[in-house]
């Protein structure tokens, strides 16, 4: 089995956090993902896809206190 290493590193790090195993995670994570079905599609719009409404509104100061708990 070949892992790109930015999943494995993911995996790891859920597997650390949750007290499971890699594999435990990544079963799961596939798992979730086929029983989602089809992959969604979509809209693109100057090359970046159109995200379905839904969620939470970022507004900048979401992103400003962000930053200000990373330290950045």
């Amino acid at each position: 089995m070949d892992i790109d290493s930015d999943v494995l590193q993911a995996a790891k790090e859920l597997a650390k956090k949750e007290g499971k195993t890699i594999g435990q995670v990544l079963s799961e994570l596939a798992r979730k993902s086929l029983a989602a079905g089809a992959p969604v599609e979509f809209t693109m719009r100057n090359g970046v896809p159109v995200l379905p409404p839904g969620g939470e509104i970022i507004t900048l100061a979401h992103v400003q206190k962000i930053m200000d708990e990373e330290g950045m």
